[in-house]
């Protein structure tokens, strides 16, 4: 069974950065699209950011495009995202996600638990 577990969440100021990790454990991790989904506050869950299984294709949602990157080490079966420039706005329970089909936009098979990003302004 697969299982996500994300971490790098924190306090960070605008303008500042943080880097969010999540390791795969149990499938076969070469075999899933990896993505970012984040939930805000009385917010629906929205798509952060996916990559696919080799790591050479990626997708952006225009609210971080620019500012956020994600990549991939199959060697360590962790993917990550990479923010800069935070904003407010992006004050979130950060979710990792996994599935077989590429792009990962509108959900996934399996998600972490979350891991809370707060940037204060």
């Amino acid at each position: 069974q697969v299982q996500l577990v994300e971490s790098g969440g924190g306090l960070a100021q605008a303008g500042g950065s943080l880097r969010l990790s999540c390791t795969v454990s149990g499938g076969t991790f070469t075999s899933y699209t990896m993505g970012w989904f984040r939930q805000a506050p009385g917010k629906e869950r929205e798509f952060v950011a996916c990559i696919s299984w080799a790591g050479g294709n990626t997708y952006y949602s225009d609210s971080v495009k620019g500012r956020f990157t994600i990549s991939r080490d199959n060697a360590k079966k962790t993917v990550y995202l990479q923010m800069n420039s935070l904003k407010p706005e992006d004050t979130a329970v950060y979710y990792c996600a996994a599935d077989q089909i590429y792009p990962l936009i509108l959900g996934a098979s399996v998600w972490g638990k979350g891991t809370l990003v707060t940037v204060s302004s």
